[in-house]
């Protein structure tokens, strides 16, 4: 609760969840926070559809979409969900119109507000957002996930959605903190998901071998300007981008908070900048990652 307050204190105005995050926690927390700071606006933006891994299918079955949204206004208390997003469906749903009627008749019962989707690919992403009801979308875009700037991000402004970044510090290895010798927590999806053996292996260090991430953050060190930590660099060049409407990176801690607000602050970075950091990019990074997402 103090990162969250921290985080409002600094300015932030949008927050991410899903109702499979804590099984229900992550959504009561931010609902406490509601609560906390009535004078506060502030979006909550959630997700549906994960609690039933891996019965992906079933999850984002038309019966059960008010069924999830019902357990979330549950979870929240609130009258309506702000934002309530499909949580990274199969790519044959997009093809489903008939979803996507369902999620209209729901913000026009008045259950949820707006609608958006997460998706893991570019293309998933356009074909959602052909569908009127779909407002945002949210996609891995990062230093070393650069493909959604090509023609994701302008088909997206040309529909006027709203597109929510995740995942922009390639699972901490923007951080520039890791090396080959670093570990993680047998439940950290850094440890067991290395070759998507539980969900999208695109969700995890963005889909980059772990060896090759740490050595091209090493690459990116001396272009970290002045003033700067690496990974608010690494905000800093999404904001670069015209199609970014937000980015949710995560906080564990008041300060983490605070270090991820400022990056907005910074000045752009330069031209010079951003061409050694597409230099890195399309040496060590593009074989790995470019054409799959």
């Amino acid at each position: 609760m103090a990162t969250l307050h921290t985080a409002l204190d600094e300015g932030v105005t949008f927050f991410d969840t899903a109702d499979a995050y804590g099984n229900g926690r992550s959504e009561r927390l931010l609902a406490r926070l509601r609560r906390e700071r009535p004078g506060d606006d502030f979006v909550i933006a959630t997700k549906i559809g994960r609690k039933l891994m891996p019965d992906l299918v079933g999850g984002f079955a038309e019966d059960r979409i008010e069924e999830w949204v019902d357990a979330s206004l549950a979870n929240t208390g609130f009258d309506a969900l702000e934002i309530v997003q499909l949580h990274c469906p199969p790519t044959d749903l997009y093809y489903r119109p008939e979803l996507f009627e369902e999620m209209a008749r729901l913000r026009d019962v008045g259950k949820v507000l707006h609608w958006g989707v997460s998706v893991e690919r570019p293309e998933e992403g356009m074909k959602a957002a052909e569908y009127p009801v779909v407002e945002t979308c949210q996609i891995v875009f990062n230093i070393f996930r650069q493909r959604p700037a090509e023609l994701f991000f302008p088909r997206a402004q040309d529909l006027d959605a709203g597109v929510i970044v995740r995942v922009p510090l390639a699972s901490g290895l923007l951080t520039g903190k890791m090396t080959r010798e670093t570990t993680f927590a047998d439940n950290d999806h850094r440890a067991y998901n290395r070759q998507g053996e539980v969900f999208d292996v695109g969700e995890t260090f963005a889909g980059v071998p772990f060896e090759v991430g740490v050595e091209a953050a090493e690459e990116l060190r001396p272009l970290v300007p002045g003033g700067m930590t690496m990974a608010q660099m690494a905000l800093r060049w999404i904001l670069m981008f015209d199609g970014v409407s937000t980015i949710i990176p995560g906080a564990k801690n008041p300060d983490q908070a605070r270090q991820n607000a400022a990056a907005a602050g910074f000045p752009a970075l330069t031209q010079e900048t951003m061409a050694a950091i597409r230099e890195v990019y399309d040496r060590r990074i593009r074989p790995h990652v470019h054409q799959r997402w």
